[in-house]
């Protein structure tokens, strides 16, 4: 923390070198000093219980949700009945539920705290789990993975509100990353275990695609009922933090106001964020860009299938596919929190997506089409990961965080609904639609992350030319204000 002089003409300030926001006093009712020393440890804790807890959350949310696609590969779609695209329909209405929740269960954990809001949603859709495993209907399909992808649908954009709390700008990258790293695990994991419940076969009169949802079940609901202890409502309020812990967390909220604002919601940064062109540039970037990372999460087995693997291959084959994602995005978003460069690694992402799936429309060897994959992945993830990290960082305060950061999600995930018709089964072996149009959106995803960036770069320098001559304000609040600079 470091404090201006105190002059006759000036107001006293202080700087937060930490946030990059000098507050002045008209903002802020006191100078607060916090030992940075106290404040790390207080974060190593929320290191420590919740972001593990956060990977687990998601790994089981993505693994319960992704795991239908190598349900298919081995009998879902026949036993139900399914025909034409009525699966590809399944992932449609499931992913309006999920993009539907987002907004709504953010605003629900700002205002009831997480502990109460993603436990809820977690025993909400270990049910639906559950229940995939004894569904006999295309009707039944889609009622509970309507209503599991509903009860998923704010787990995502939760932990990252609540990050947004806890660390600064330039640490949020490497705990936003859980999510991703989710998907990473749970596509690696998934396979892994989709392949040995393949194995298993028929058992006690249900198939293995049936058993696979009763373990996941199972699996869901111990491991993540023992990761809910350790969700807090908010950072102020964790059971493992020490009373001097507590403290300095509070501390911290006063501290933050002009990031954070107050704390009961304030309707009128709903007002605000749909004003602001930026949620909707960001949030069509993360959109083309995301169709890619949905269709691929759900439908990589069939893609390797189509390739000209066996079932049994392509459940395995897709492990060292993710693994190489998972190395990649731990690269990529440590690097970016180091260097607080976030547009410069999303477009450059986008250049080895596009050309992995154009490898996959322009061969029809299968070794080409499987190297295309490893290929893609070098920048499927990190994109998606660097994208929410710059919205949750750049949104202030928290009302507006709230209403602005799960619109940007909810408009990458309507490419769910796009994604899941790209890939129909009757274009099978290669799927050259879904992958032509999944390199194409890339393309066009770059071009529109450039625009964000530039968007926020002619903001920081009208903010930087009225600070130079001695302006205090621009009329605007939040983070459009003089008081804050966008990472770029």
């Amino acid at each position: 923390m470091e404090f201006g002089s105190k002059t006759e003409d000036t107001k006293p300030s202080f700087v937060d070198t930490e946030i990059g926001i000098d507050v002045r006093s008209d903002q802020a009712h006191s100078v607060i000093y916090i030992d940075p020393e106290k404040e790390a440890t207080a974060r190593r804790k929320f290191d420590k219980y919740l972001v593990p807890v956060s990977l687990i959350f998601i790994t089981l949310s993505a693994l319960d949700r992704n795991n239908i696609g190598n349900a298919v590969v081995f009998g879902f779609d026949q036993d139900l009945g399914l025909v034409g695209n009525q699966f590809n329909n399944i992932q449609t209405l499931s992913s309006f539920c999920s993009f539907a929740g987002e907004l709504p269960w953010t605003l629900v954990v700002r205002r009831f705290g997480a502990r109460k809001a993603l436990g809820t949603a977690f025993l909400l859709w270990s049910i639906c789990t559950l229940g995939t495993a004894f569904i006999h209907t295309y009707g039944q399909a889609i009622a509970v993975r309507m209503i599991l992808c509903a009860c998923e649908g704010g787990l995502s954009p939760g932990f990252a509100f609540v990050y947004s709390t806890i660390y600064p700008q330039d640490q949020a990258g490497k705990r936003i990353m859980t999510t991703n790293l989710a998907q990473c695990i749970s596509g690696a994991f998934g396979g892994l275990f989709a392949y040995g419940i393949q194995n298993m076969g028929t058992k006690r009169g249900l198939a293995a695609w049936r058993w696979l949802f009763i373990i996941e079940f199972c699996v869901t609901i111990f491991i993540g009922g023992i990761g809910w202890i350790f969700i807090p409502d908010s950072a102020e309020t964790a059971w493992y933090l020490n009373d001097e812990e507590k403290e300095t967390m509070r501390l911290k909220r006063k501290r933050d106001y002009v990031v954070r604002g107050e704390q009961n919601f304030d309707w009128k940064w709903a007002t605000e964020s749909l004003k602001d062109p930026f949620v909707y540039l960001l949030g069509i970037a993360f959109f083309t860009s995301s169709v890619a990372i949905n269709g691929f999460g759900v439908f990589l087995p069939s893609i390797i299938n189509g390739l000209g693997y066996t079932s049994l291959q392509a459940n395995y084959l897709t492990i060292p596919v993710y693994i190489l994602g998972a190395i990649s995005l731990l690269t990529q978003v440590y690097l970016s929190d180091k260097l607080k460069r976030r547009s410069i690694f999303i477009i450059g992402c986008c250049v080895p997506v596009a050309v992995g799936y154009l490898i996959c429309v322009g061969s029809s060897v299968p070794g080409a089409g499987y190297a295309g994959m490893f290929i893609l992945v070098i920048g499927l993830y990190p994109i998606s990961t660097l994208a929410v990290t710059w919205a949750t960082n750049t949104f202030a305060p928290d009302s507006k965080r709230a209403i602005a950061m799960p619109i940007v999600y909810t408009m990458a995930d309507i490419s769910s609904m796009v994604s899941s018709q790209l890939y129909p089964s009757t274009q099978k072996p290669r799927y050259i639609q879904g992958n032509a149009v999944s390199a194409g959106l890339t393309c066009v995803a770059g071009l529109l992350y450039t625009a964000s960036w530039y968007l926020l770069r002619r903001r920081n320098v009208k903010k930087e030319k009225l600070v130079a001559e001695g302006a205090t304000s621009n009329g605007m609040e939040g983070d459009r204000s003089l008081d804050s600079m966008y990472i770029l």
